[in-house]
Protein backbone atom coordinates (compact mmCIF):
# COMPACT_ATOMS: atom_id res chain seq x y z
CA UNK A 1 0.00 0.00 0.00
CA UNK A 2 1.58 3.32 -0.91
CA UNK A 3 1.20 6.02 1.70
CA UNK A 4 0.23 9.39 0.43
CA UNK A 5 1.22 11.61 3.01
CA UNK A 6 0.22 14.17 0.91
CA UNK A 7 -3.37 14.39 1.01
CA UNK A 8 -5.46 16.30 3.36
CA UNK A 9 -7.25 13.48 4.31
CA UNK A 10 -4.39 11.14 5.69
CA UNK A 11 -5.31 9.85 9.52
CA UNK A 12 -3.06 8.00 11.61
CA UNK A 13 -3.40 6.23 14.73
CA UNK A 14 -1.10 7.21 17.21
CA UNK A 15 -0.46 5.17 20.31
CA UNK A 16 1.35 6.01 23.43
CA UNK A 17 1.90 4.57 27.10
CA UNK A 18 1.98 5.67 30.90
CA UNK A 19 3.14 3.11 33.78
CA UNK A 20 5.01 2.53 37.47
CA UNK A 21 7.11 0.11 37.38
CA UNK A 22 5.55 -0.73 41.03
CA UNK A 23 2.65 -1.08 39.66
CA UNK A 24 0.84 -4.16 37.87
CA UNK A 25 -0.67 -2.68 34.89
CA UNK A 26 0.13 0.33 32.18
CA UNK A 27 -2.45 2.24 30.33
CA UNK A 28 -2.36 2.49 26.36
CA UNK A 29 -3.55 5.52 24.56
CA UNK A 30 -4.35 5.62 21.23
CA UNK A 31 -5.74 8.95 19.15
CA UNK A 32 -6.54 9.37 15.67
CA UNK A 33 -5.51 12.56 14.37
CA UNK A 34 -6.23 13.93 10.85
CA UNK A 35 -3.00 15.71 8.86
CA UNK A 36 -4.78 18.90 9.69
CA UNK A 37 -4.07 17.92 13.39
CA UNK A 38 -7.26 17.88 14.57
CA UNK A 39 -8.18 15.00 16.83
CA UNK A 40 -10.67 12.64 15.22
CA UNK A 41 -11.41 9.68 17.85
CA UNK A 42 -8.99 8.16 20.57
CA UNK A 43 -9.21 4.59 22.52
CA UNK A 44 -7.87 2.83 25.68
CA UNK A 45 -6.33 -0.70 26.90
CA UNK A 46 -4.67 -1.53 29.88
CA UNK A 47 -1.39 -3.97 29.55
CA UNK A 48 0.66 -6.15 31.89
CA UNK A 49 3.66 -4.13 33.10
CA UNK A 50 6.76 -6.47 32.28
CA UNK A 51 4.05 -8.76 30.46
CA UNK A 52 3.80 -10.15 26.70
CA UNK A 53 0.83 -8.82 25.92
CA UNK A 54 1.96 -5.00 24.27
CA UNK A 55 1.00 -6.09 21.13
CA UNK A 56 -2.61 -7.59 21.57
CA UNK A 57 -2.88 -4.21 23.25
CA UNK A 58 -2.17 -2.23 20.35
CA UNK A 59 -4.61 -3.85 18.16
CA UNK A 60 -7.03 -4.04 20.96
CA UNK A 61 -7.19 0.21 20.36
CA UNK A 62 -7.38 -0.53 16.85
CA UNK A 63 -10.31 -2.73 17.14
CA UNK A 64 -11.94 -0.89 18.93
CA UNK A 65 -12.01 2.12 17.51
CA UNK A 66 -13.58 0.28 14.08
CA UNK A 67 -12.45 2.44 11.65
CA UNK A 68 -11.85 2.15 7.79
CA UNK A 69 -10.26 5.45 7.46
CA UNK A 70 -7.16 4.66 9.26
CA UNK A 71 -3.76 5.18 6.76
CA UNK A 72 -0.67 4.41 9.55
CA UNK A 73 -0.15 3.42 12.94
CA UNK A 74 2.75 5.12 14.94
CA UNK A 75 4.09 3.90 17.97
CA UNK A 76 5.86 5.94 20.79
CA UNK A 77 8.44 2.71 21.09
CA UNK A 78 8.02 -1.11 20.36
CA UNK A 79 9.28 -1.78 23.98
CA UNK A 80 7.35 -0.43 26.12
CA UNK A 81 5.76 -0.70 29.57
CA UNK A 82 8.95 -2.20 31.15
CA UNK A 83 10.23 -4.96 28.71
CA UNK A 84 6.57 -5.38 27.28
CA UNK A 85 7.37 -5.75 23.53
CA UNK A 86 4.92 -4.94 20.51
CA UNK A 87 5.25 -7.50 17.66
CA UNK A 88 5.33 -4.76 14.41
CA UNK A 89 4.81 -7.70 11.97
CA UNK A 90 1.64 -8.76 13.76
CA UNK A 91 0.52 -5.50 14.57
CA UNK A 92 1.21 -4.66 10.53
CA UNK A 93 -0.13 -7.80 9.02
CA UNK A 94 -3.55 -7.48 11.47
CA UNK A 95 -4.44 -3.71 10.50
CA UNK A 96 -3.04 -3.87 6.82
CA UNK A 97 -1.84 -0.56 7.29
CA UNK A 98 2.10 0.58 7.83
CA UNK A 99 3.23 0.64 11.01
CA UNK A 100 6.01 2.60 12.63
CA UNK A 101 7.71 2.88 15.74
CA UNK A 102 9.52 5.82 17.08
CA UNK A 103 12.37 6.44 19.60
CA UNK A 104 14.40 9.04 20.48
CA UNK A 105 17.68 8.02 21.50
CA UNK A 106 20.44 6.15 20.31
CA UNK A 107 20.93 2.88 21.98
CA UNK A 108 23.73 0.12 22.05
CA UNK A 109 20.89 -2.71 22.64
CA UNK A 110 18.11 -3.84 25.40
CA UNK A 111 19.90 -7.55 25.04
CA UNK A 112 21.68 -6.75 28.34
CA UNK A 113 18.64 -5.20 30.10
CA UNK A 114 16.03 -8.34 29.16
CA UNK A 115 19.08 -10.89 30.73
CA UNK A 116 19.48 -9.33 33.24
CA UNK A 117 15.91 -8.21 34.48
CA UNK A 118 14.33 -11.27 33.49
CA UNK A 119 14.83 -14.88 34.81
CA UNK A 120 13.62 -16.88 31.21
CA UNK A 121 14.32 -13.93 28.98
CA UNK A 122 14.58 -16.14 25.59
CA UNK A 123 11.20 -15.40 24.58
CA UNK A 124 11.78 -12.06 24.63
CA UNK A 125 14.86 -11.33 23.12
CA UNK A 126 13.84 -13.40 20.24
CA UNK A 127 10.86 -10.96 20.21
CA UNK A 128 13.28 -7.89 20.40
CA UNK A 129 15.70 -9.00 17.89
CA UNK A 130 13.00 -9.82 15.36
CA UNK A 131 12.28 -6.10 15.07
CA UNK A 132 15.50 -5.59 13.72
CA UNK A 133 17.29 -2.53 13.28
CA UNK A 134 16.34 1.07 13.83
CA UNK A 135 16.99 4.02 11.11
CA UNK A 136 17.66 7.89 11.76
CA UNK A 137 15.91 10.19 10.28
CA UNK A 138 16.16 13.88 10.54
CA UNK A 139 12.84 15.93 10.40
CA UNK A 140 11.90 19.16 9.29
CA UNK A 141 12.28 20.29 13.04
CA UNK A 142 16.16 19.43 12.75
CA UNK A 143 15.54 16.67 15.35
CA UNK A 144 16.76 12.89 14.45
CA UNK A 145 14.12 10.27 16.05
CA UNK A 146 14.98 6.26 15.34
CA UNK A 147 12.22 4.66 13.36
CA UNK A 148 11.66 1.22 12.69
CA UNK A 149 8.75 1.25 9.71
CA UNK A 150 6.76 -1.31 8.20
CA UNK A 151 4.59 -1.15 4.91
CA UNK A 152 6.38 2.46 3.89
CA UNK A 153 9.80 3.16 3.00
CA UNK A 154 11.60 5.46 5.13
CA UNK A 155 11.31 8.61 2.74
CA UNK A 156 7.48 8.26 3.22
CA UNK A 157 8.17 7.68 7.03
CA UNK A 158 10.02 11.44 7.35
CA UNK A 159 7.20 13.20 4.97
CA UNK A 160 4.30 10.93 7.23
CA UNK A 161 6.63 12.00 10.56
CA UNK A 162 7.10 16.08 9.05
CA UNK A 163 3.40 16.24 8.39
CA UNK A 164 2.30 15.70 12.42
CA UNK A 165 5.13 17.00 13.81
CA UNK A 166 4.97 20.78 14.96
CA UNK A 167 7.82 21.23 16.77
CA UNK A 168 10.57 19.34 18.90
CA UNK A 169 10.69 15.28 17.92
CA UNK A 170 7.42 14.09 19.20
CA UNK A 171 4.67 13.91 16.27
CA UNK A 172 1.56 15.17 17.80
CA UNK A 173 -0.68 12.02 17.71
CA UNK A 174 1.76 10.80 19.42
CA UNK A 175 2.53 13.69 22.03
CA UNK A 176 -1.31 13.67 22.88
CA UNK A 177 -1.79 10.20 23.06
CA UNK A 178 0.89 9.98 25.75
CA UNK A 179 -0.75 12.79 27.47
CA UNK A 180 -3.96 11.07 27.55
CA UNK A 181 -2.49 7.95 28.90
CA UNK A 182 -0.20 9.97 32.19
CA UNK A 183 -3.79 11.45 32.47
CA UNK A 184 -5.69 8.04 32.86
CA UNK A 185 -3.09 6.61 34.85
CA UNK A 186 -2.87 9.79 37.26
CA UNK A 187 -6.86 9.94 37.44
CA UNK A 188 -7.06 5.84 38.41
CA UNK A 189 -4.70 6.69 40.88
CA UNK A 190 -6.78 9.43 42.67
CA UNK A 191 -10.00 7.58 42.27
CA UNK A 192 -8.50 4.10 43.82
CA UNK A 193 -8.11 4.20 47.45
CA UNK A 194 -5.17 2.03 47.68
CA UNK A 195 -3.56 4.21 45.61
CA UNK A 196 -3.10 7.55 47.69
Amino acid sequence: MKLHVNKKGVRVLGIAESFRKSEPASCLAGVVMRKDLRVDGFGFAQISVGGDDATEGVLEIFRGLDRRDINAVLLNGSVISWFNIVDLETVHRATDVPVVSLTYQESEGLDGYIREYFSEPEAKLDLYRELGPREALRLKTGFVVYVRCLGVTAEETKGLLNSFTLDGRVPEPLRVARLLARSAIESGRRSDPRMR
